[in-house]
């Protein structure tokens, strides 16, 4: 069974950082897809960044801003974000795919605001 737990939201100002990270148990994430994902109230959770086969994908809306990575020792993915806008204020979840079964995490909140 895969477990999947984010930590690293709260409240940050627009143009400040904030790092998101969702650790695993029961998998490695070295080898597998692994990515991020938002939602906000009344909309569609939609793709934030993801690593595909060592490739690393950006939705346009965050991309030169947000920066994801993993780091195999800890068996974590980062979404490291930079220059916030109140715009990516939604819940953040970590989903990997594991013999074509997606697990997600809880989430995290994240508010951009001033």
């Amino acid at each position: 069974q895969v477990q999947l737990v984010e930590s690293g939201g709260g409240s940050v100002q627009p143009g400040g950082s904030l790092r998101l990270s969702c650790v695993a148990s029961g998998h490695t994430l070295g080898y597998v897809t692994i990515g991020w994902f938002r939602q906000v109230p009344g909309k569609e959770r939609e793709g934030v960044s993801c690593i595909d086969d060592g490739t690393l994908y950006y939705a346009d809306s965050v991309k030169g801003r947000f920066t994801i990575s993993r780091d195999a020792a800890k068996n974590t993915v980062d979404l490291q974000m930079n220059s916030p806008k109140p715009e990516d204020t939604a819940v953040y979840y970590c989903r990997v795919q594991v013999d074509g079964v997606y697990y997600w995490g809880q989430g995290t909140q994240v508010t951009v605001s001033s």
